[in-house]
């Protein structure tokens, strides 16, 4: 089972430099996707933060989160974030030393509680975590 990160979902959905990697990926990808109910949030913010931008128009916007809205009921598996996640997610980010944000953090913490065996993620900071965690790493680039 693989642990989709926010970062390399967005490229799926909107043009970025990493759409054609994720993209290649995604096609070639047997495993099963998971990732947790946190990633809405996020997802929606990166929409909303490129329409600030002017990255993406709000039309865009719209039309990326009707497509992520239908991968997300056909072909990723979101999971409930639990207390225990959260907790085990404050323990990674009071270790400076990590460089993890919090929602980065969430994701690995709900990676690890899910028994994912890999993780897919766009973020080096993320990969480098979840590699001295144990997981194989999917790295889009």
């Amino acid at each position: 089972m693989i642990y989709l990160d926010t970062s390399a979902a967005v490229p799926m959905f909107v043009p970025e430099p990493a759409s054609p990697a994720i993209e290649a990926w995604f096609k070639s990808c047997a495993e099963p996707l998971v990732s947790s109910d946190w990633m809405m949030t996020e997802f929606s913010s990166a929409l909303s933060i490129k329409v600030r931008k002017g990255e993406i128009s709000a039309r865009q916007a719209q039309a990326a989160w009707k497509d992520f809205d239908a991968f997300c009921k056909s072909g990723l598996r979101l999971l409930p974030v639990s207390r225990k996640a959260f907790a085990e997610a404050a323990a990674m980010v009071r270790n400076a030393a990590s460089g993890l944000r919090s929602g980065d953090a969430l994701h690995l913490a709900m990676a690890l509680e899910a028994g994912a065996s890999e993780m897919a993620t766009a973020d080096e900071t993320l990969a480098k975590n979840a590699k001295e965690k144990g997981l194989a790493l999917s790295r889009i680039t």
